[in-house]
């Protein structure tokens, strides 16, 4: 963890293993190395992914006094920002010293680039809210298969704010994206499956979109602010939990404080609330250390795997129904999200497949005997426009 949270590198043993003792390793092991450590990438993300959900739920469909959202986001913002600080301290080897010059120096001297972190951090909380009301409002499969909208809503912030291009398979995965999940909630609309006393779905639906719709937009800004920073992952979620503190209390006072100043701050809290709380608080923080061992086709394949484990587990503890529109939608889906995460070459190559089929003649791919065959044209428009839009690594860190 301190080798991670000190240097870039992607080695378990810090930067001096990198150059020193690379080549002492043999390829083999590398390799093998590498596939553990992308495995293990694999069950983080798709078990915090479909655990938050699952247990949000979980504990707002439980019959008794409910605790208060907005109290549990404060307190996620509250542990995430210790956890930082930790962090940071143990990067400074424990010198508090220097980690108090160290803060003032990027927090209160640098107070421009932290003032920036303002606007994502108030999104970011609105985001958190809002989770728990859709998830109060809509089974937990719906939900996550719904919430897949944030991969629409970041392409399009992406190319408006950060003018990306995204290829043709691309904008196709996204249309079967929004046909999927628009199957979905029409199954939801029609009743399918049962539905919990008091429950919304309408008020459901809106939350998501307007969740997805911060998510995008939010995880795009930050990136764009951010661009060319130096400071660390511990150090910015650190601001942005200072930010997001201040302005959950603020979100608190406003929407519940009456009834949280007559309760108590942790009415209704249970073991179970405490595990979404640091879920919450940590899970996000576990998937940034593990993710830069995943690309983006096993992100990809770990949001399907996320919707598939929240279906299965909902069936098992909601009693949830899966009809064929529901399976349909969800399919659909988790073809979106496959195509979208794949590789421009990839994307590119299945993209002309059946073009080349048609048009491919027995001289379309010879060469002319005793000449080398032609360079490949670069796919390169820019190091910004070879990844596939997925949300940012410090988006998934604050809204997961």
């Amino acid at each position: 963890m301190a080798a991670v949270g000190s240097s870039g590198s992607t080695a378990a043993a810090g930067p001096g293993a990198v150059s020193a003792g690379a080549g002492a390793l043999e390829p083999g092991t590398v390799s093998a190395a590498h596939r553990r450590l992308k495995y293990i990438s694999l069950a983080v993300l798709v078990v915090q992914n479909a655990s938050l959900i699952l247990s949000i739920r979980y504990t707002r469909t439980l019959p008794g006094d409910r605790f208060f959202a907005t109290t549990a986001v404060v307190m996620a913002e509250v542990l995430k920002g210790l956890t930082c600080l930790l962090l940071l301290f143990a990067q400074k080897r424990g010198n508090v010293k220097h980690l108090v010059l160290f803060l003032h120096e990027a927090v209160l001297v640098q107070y421009v680039d932290t003032l920036k972190l303002a606007v994502p951090s108030l999104i970011y909380t609105l985001q958190n809210n809002l989770q728990y009301v859709a998830i109060s409002n809509l089974p937990a499969a719906t939900f996550q298969v719904t919430y897949q909208l944030k991969i629409l809503t970041t392409a399009l912030f992406s190319v408006l704010m950060l003018n990306r291009s995204l290829s043709r398979l691309q904008w196709a995965s996204l249309l079967l994206l929004f046909t999927g999940v628009a199957i979905v909630q029409a199954q939801q609309a029609g009743g399918g499956g049962p539905r919990t006393l008091g429950q919304n779905p309408g008020a459901g639906l809106a939350a998501v979109v307007a969740s997805c719709l911060s998510s995008g937009f939010a995880g795009v800004y930050f990136e764009k602010i951010l661009k060319g920073s130096s400071g660390s992952v511990w150090l910015r979620n650190l601001q942005l939990g200072l930010f997001g503190t201040a302005l959950g209390l603020v979100g608190l006072w406003w929407a519940e404080g009456t009834a949280v100043a007559h309760r108590g701050f942790f009415f209704g809290y249970t073991p179970a609330v405490w595990g979404v709380v640091l879920n919450q608080a940590f899970g996000g923080l576990l998937v940034a250390v593990v993710v830069k061992y995943a690309d983006n086709i096993l992100k990809g394949f770990a949001t399907s795997l996320s919707i598939v484990l929240s279906t299965v587990a909902s069936i098992r503890l909601f009693g949830f129904h899966v009809d064929p529109l529901f399976a349909l939608g969800a399919g659909l889906v988790i073809g979106a999200v496959y195509l979208y995460s794949l590789p421009r070459g990839a994307a590119k190559a299945i993209a002309s497949a059946s073009t080349s089929a048609s048009t491919s003649g027995p001289c379309t791919h010879q060469q002319p005997p005793g000449q080398p065959p032609p360079p490949q044209l670069s796919s390169h428009r820019g190091d910004l426009s070879t990844e596939p839009f997925l949300p940012k690594l410090l988006t998934k860190v604050k809204g997961s």
